[in-house]
């Protein structure tokens, strides 16, 4: 570890850098963030004219200014002024971590500002660490995970909202004057209605490979806010970290207070080149096990929702195996013993199999799937439990509850929330887990599922005096539950399932192999949702599934090809009852599962070049995978609306080596005809500066004829 006071530090990835002035005794200040700069650039930075910003600004001093910290001292003082006491550097062969350490001019209070910039990736996480040296507890009713000012000019937000069964939908607007504010407040998921992730063009309306754009996300599986405050200056100051309603923090004397990370990146090359940058991130470094292929399974719940029984599940394993499939993942209604889980309103924390349904057990069900060569998964959701059940009437004082109030009630009338808080609580959760996977160590897969919020404020755990620490202390015991499992069962792969896509975020995904997008599987629908999602996370941890129709949600009739086609673009499951299907379509989806095993590499762990947005009203949606090391790619074409005498745009293809060849070949064909460049090779530059006509509709026999049209092209490098 080097210890310095020098005035400038630099903070680089490969090839985005930001720029500190930190001179003892003085306020630690951001000069720049963005492309790496030579060094007589970064020497000459202030006489650039770049002014500099506080880069951790305290409450106090300067109230009227928006502020990352707030903290009301032992004595009762609420301003808080901290400068440069020092600077610490760690380097690794991951990444350099740099640590300034502040102090307040007058009180033993401290912040070090914490970045740690990786060395194969354009990544910068930031994140701060309070401690509280003062004889008495302090009270932080704000701390924030990072600050970034950005140059006012025509800048503009593109962020996710959306809502229970339509998460991830994407908007994007010009960052104008006043304040922008963008939380959850959920308690246990955080990304159904928000994301904690955003993104700033630079240069005018967002643009998917061209232009400027910062990239921001927060790693927090709880409550957040991310304010973008645009007052009388030339710069919007952007704040992200923990939401900090009602969750204010009493800091004990020596006790340091950790905020979660928030993530930086940088592109020159558009909205995609910064998902290009979160992904190749998020699967180095964050999502578990993100450098392994993910299986193809097939899920109950869609198929037979809580109708679980022996024969019914063989049937489904059966079936899924004969298409090629890899895993099967038994939903909803396979426990209870006093209260059967027979509908959505009793036993969760009864996780006893229900022998009524199962006689022969777990175990009789992976022997069953290790006759038919697959893999076998098992849904559950430890977090919860029912007002009908027997944990509840065994320890009611294990609930979120608000003091002297009645419980609050959820899904099916009877759902409550666990108080994670409590140390009890989270041996309870984690022994779910460890007594499932030691009485089955064949297991492969845990679909985790979270369907219900906090409801009511109070911990029956916490004093009186501390219940304002219910938010925080819910997700540290998620995280120490989390830790737990993945220590004693490294290799299990896990779902974050919270009523679709609640838990879409990188501070849940350390611990998560993928999550579910959405309870919504129309595929339509899945497009823009998909798309959105994909803005910071990468296919490999997006699952999506091929759904009966009409859709149960939605209850729209698309095509079985458009429901491949789309589950194909991210990690590709079925959602479905085999034994209803044709087959004719169980035929059609054992050649996709075999089509996909061959693209799975490039899906999985290619870079995204995102090419025709469906938000853009042309009706339709392209995008593509590129190998990284561009000799392969998989393009996607989805028309989204279907009008007489359309003229749909010929899509230009991006991410290719101009100077190679790539042979073309059409994936999941359902046409009678070929179409007439299949098998033929054409340059990557002309690819990139013409593409290739795709026909609006499928020639296929005329009974077969439908509104529905999609395509898949693989592209393979000649040798």
């Amino acid at each position: 570890m080097a210890i310095s006071s020098f005035a400038q530090v630099h903070v680089a990835t490969p090839n985005v850098e930001m720029v500190l002035k930190a001179e003892k005794g003085s306020r630690l200040e951001i000069m720049y963030f963005g492309s790496r700069l030579s060094e007589a650039d970064a020497a000459n930075i202030e006489a650039a004219g770049v002014p500099g910003h506080n880069a951790y600004p305290p409450y106090g001093m300067s109230s009227h200014s928006e502020a990352a910290l707030e903290v009301t001292h032992a004595d009762g003082n609420m301003s808080t002024v901290l400068v440069v006491e020092g600077v610490s550097s760690e380097n690794d062969v991951l990444a350099e971590i740099t640590r300034i350490r502040l102090k307040d001019t007058v009180y033993p209070f401290y912040v070090t500002v914490c970045y740690r910039a990786y060395k194969e990736v354009d990544m910068i996480e930031t994140w701060t660490e309070i401690e509280n040296l003062e004889k008495k507890p302090v009270r932080l009713t704000r701390f924030d995970s990072g600050y970034l000012p950005v140059r006012l000019g025509d800048a503009w937000l593109s962020h996710l909202h959306g809502t229970w069964s339509n998460e991830g939908m994407l908007v994007q607007e010009p960052l104008a004057r006043g304040m922008r504010v963008i939380k959850n407040k959920d308690g246990t998921r955080n990304s159904h209605t928000d994301h904690a992730e955003v993104m700033i063009s630079l240069d005018g309306k967002p643009q998917e490979n061209h232009g400027r754009v910062i990239g921001a996300a927060l790693c927090y599986s709880g409550n957040y806010e991310i304010r973008i405050d645009t007052r009388d200056t030339d710069y919007h100051e952007f704040f992200a970290g923990i939401n900090p309603d009602n969750s204010a923090f009493t800091l004990s004397h020596k006790e340091v207070f950790r905020t979660p990370e928030l993530a930086l990146t940088y592109s020159d090359e558009g909205l995609s080149g910064v998902s290009r940058n979160f992904h190749k991130w998020g699967r180095k470094y964050k999502l578990a096990h993100g450098d392994k292929l993910r299986k193809i399974l097939l899920n109950s719940w869609e198929g037979v929702y809580f109708d679980i029984n022996e024969p019914g599940m063989d049937q489904m394993m059966a079936d899924i195996a004969s298409m090629g499939g890899e895993l099967f993942v038994m939903d909803d209604g396979w426990f209870g013993v006093k209260y059967p889980r027979l509908t959505d309103n009793c036993a969760l924390g009864d996780w006893k199999v229900d022998r009524n349904k199962l006689p022969n057990g777990i175990g009789w069900l992976v022997e069953q799937a290790h006759k038919h060569g697959i893999k076998f998964g098992i849904w559950i959701e430890p977090e919860m439990t029912n007002t009908t059940s027997e944990l509840y009437e065994k320890h009611p004082e294990w609930v979120i509850k608000a003091p002297e109030r009645e419980v609050v009630t959820g899904r099916g009338g009877t759902q409550l929330v666990l108080d994670l808080g409590n140390p009890e609580v989270q041996d309870f959760v984690f022994s779910i887990v460890d007594d499932l996977l030691t009485e089955n160590p064949e297991i492969d897969y845990i679909k985790w599922d979270a369907n219900m919020p906090v409801s009511n404020h109070g911990s029956q755990h916490l004093s009186m005096d501390r219940q304002s620490h219910l938010y925080i202390d819910y997700h540290r015991g998620f995280a120490s539950v989390c830790d737990r499992i993945r220590a004693k069962y490294p290799d299990i792969t896990i779902q974050a399932c919270a009523s679709g896509g609640g838990r879409a975020n990188w501070g849940v995904l350390p611990w998560f192999d993928e999550f579910w997008v959405s309870d919504n599987t129309d595929a339509l629908q899945r497009i823009y949702m998909q798309w959105g999602t994909s803005y910071f996370f990468p296919a490999i941890a997006m699952a999506s599934h091929i759904s009966a129709v009409p859709n149960h949600m939605v209850f729209r009739t698309t095509s079985l090809k458009y429901r491949i086609d789309v589950a194909m673009s991210g990690r590709l499951g079925m959602e479905i009852q085999p034994a209803n299907m044709t087959e004719e379509e169980k035929a059609l989806c054992r050649n996709a599962i075999s089509e996909y095993k061959e693209i799975r590499p490039v899906v999985q762990m290619g870079e995204i070049y995102r090419l025709v947005s469906p938000y853009d009203g042309r009706d339709m949606a392209s995008l593509m995978y590129v190998s990284e090391d561009k000799s392969e790619a998989v393009f996607y074409w989805w028309k989204t609306e279907t009008f007489h005498d359309a003229h749909l745009p010929r899509v230009r293809m991006a991410g290719l080596d101009p100077s190679r060849m790539y042979r073309i070949r059409e994936l999941n064909r359902i046409d009678n005809v070929a179409l007439p460049y299949e098998g033929l090779s054409f340059s990557g530059r002309f690819l990139m500066e013409n593409g290739l006509e795709i026909p609006l509709r499928h020639k296929v026999d005329y009974h077969k004829q439908d509104d529905w049209s999609s395509r898949i092209l693989h592209l393979v490098c000649d040798e």
